[in-house]
């Protein structure tokens, strides 16, 4: 808020759009995230006339520092970052050390941070970085707890919501797997905080609804982007991707065709009124129009049966015995096959809603090989540290490139010459066919040999 001029009075050209006259207090006002360019816009205007009352970070001194050596394009993001005024996104392959440029970021800056990430899980993860890292014991904003200090972890969601009151309290904004923070309502933590340097970390920045071209001013352009090609091998692992079609059984195939013809014909009758007529307008009717809501149901039928065929179940069986003492990763593509083959196997899940203390007992026993076999839904897609994993099955999820890359990145993480493999098991003549071609379009997939079980 700008007091001290009068509405006629714009504190900026007038072709400049971020400034509002609030008649409730009669002053200016402007988004917290402009405050940095018009502090130094308003002093050379005002001189010793302007004031700032807004509150300043703290400078932080930590008790120790201690951080593995950066490799030379660790450094070379970080240094680039530095380069363009500590704004910016640094783009790295899962697996490729982007946690350590940004606690390197946190020890050069030494300004009180605010460590953003998507998941609860996450959030603890970087708790304890931190914590291992400079014997600091951070702020928890999230999951029930509101514990503020100069360095404070939160998660996206609890991040919109309470930036408005603690937006001024840090200097250094870290918007880890950045990638979540367009949405409509997210974008608040980056609108609503005061600070001038800010840190964005991914692997995969684009969205279908290309809202990832707004990182771009709410948190700075890409200052260092390195290609999933110059790190397999050599920074990442080396991998083998397995692809493996299965079929429906007999009941599980009249299901599903019967299933798609539901919806095929409820479909082209709708389109018969309205050309346009799409998916989103059916689940639009299906509050109020039975047979929009009999379609829906049948196309989560169909979802059901490609997630949970019989066939996977077995397929997995033989993978895990071919891999008998090997740390796996089985991705599904629901939760209740997650818990199906969780119940089957008698192996530990993690789903969204898991319990922190048991979400870290399951992860603790994965890590040091109590367990060999982990089984998650989404909850392990991104960022969640499993170093020793060097398999993963993937028997369920979406088509998204981004879900790919993520998901493969889970067992690249380099363990000497160790060769990582990803199965894909895929149910044949259904939409996972589809979703499966989409997914290897990813450059990640480039010049990977494919090998069809």
């Amino acid at each position: 808020m700008l007091t001290g001029l009068p509405h006629s009075h714009v504190p900026e050209p007038e072709d400049s759009c971020i400034w509002r006259w609030d008649t409730r207090v009669g002053a200016w006002r402007c988004d917290a995230i402009h405050y940095a360019e018009t502090r130094t816009t308003l002093c050379e205007l005002f001189g010793p006339r302007f004031s700032d009352e807004v509150m300043k970070p703290e400078v932080i001194s930590f008790a120790k520092v201690e951080l593995p050596k950066l490799r030379p394009e660790q450094t070379e993001a970080l240094t680039a970052w530095h380069r363009a005024d500590y704004r910016g996104q640094i783009i790295m392959p899962t697996g490729t050390g982007k946690t350590e440029v940004a606690l390197a970021a946190m020890a050069q800056t030494k300004t009180a941070t605010l460590v953003v990430a998507p998941v609860r899980d996450l959030m603890y993860q970087w708790h304890r970085r931190i914590l291992q890292a400079f014997e600091y014991d951070a702020g928890i904003v999230g999951d029930g707890l509101s514990n503020i200090k100069p360095i404070t972890v939160t998660t996206y969601d609890s991040a919109y919501i309470h930036m408005a009151t603690m937006g001024a309290g840090f200097g250094l904004l870290i918007f880890d797997e950045e990638h979540h923070l367009p949405g409509k309502c997210r974008r608040e933590a980056a609108i609503l905080s005061t600070a001038a340097m800010r840190l964005g970390l991914t692997a995969t920045p684009q969205r279908s609804d290309d809202l990832h071209k707004d990182l771009d001013w709410l948190i700075g352009p890409v200052v260092y982007d390195m290609p999933f090609k110059q790190a397999r091998g050599s920074t990442l692992a080396d991998f083998d991707i397995v692809r493996i079609p299965v079929a429906l059984n007999d009941s599980e195939q009249r299901t599903y065709d019967q299933c798609s013809r539901t919806i095929q014909h409820f479909i082209t009758s709708r389109r018969k009124e309205l050309p346009g007529y799409t998916w989103q307008d059916l689940c639009k009717e299906s509050g109020k129009d039975p047979q929009a809501r009999h379609a829906q149901r049948a196309y989560y039928l169909k979802q059901s049966i490609e997630n949970r065929a019989s066939e996977k179940l077995r397929v997995l069986e033989d993978i895990f015995r071919l891999h008998k003492g090997q740390q796996i990763l089985v991705f599904a593509g629901s939760n209740r096959m997650a818990i199906e083959v969780s119940g089957r196997f008698l192996v530990p899940t993690i789903l969204s809603h898991t319990r922190k203390h048991e979400r870290h007992a399951v992860l603790d026993g994965f890590t040091n090989g109590q367990f060999e076999v982990l089984v998650a839904n989404r909850v392990l897609d991104e960022g969640v540290d499993v170093p020793e994993a060097k398999v993963a099955v993937v028997i369920g999820g979406q088509g998204s490139m981004r879900q790919a890359k993520q998901r493969l990145g889970r067992i690249l993480r380099r363990t000497g010459n160790a060769r990582a493999t990803l199965y894909e098991v895929i149910c044949e003549n259904t939409k996972e066919v589809h979703r499966s071609r989409k997914r290897r379009r990813s450059d990640a997939y480039e010049r990977t040999i494919h090998r069809r079980v």
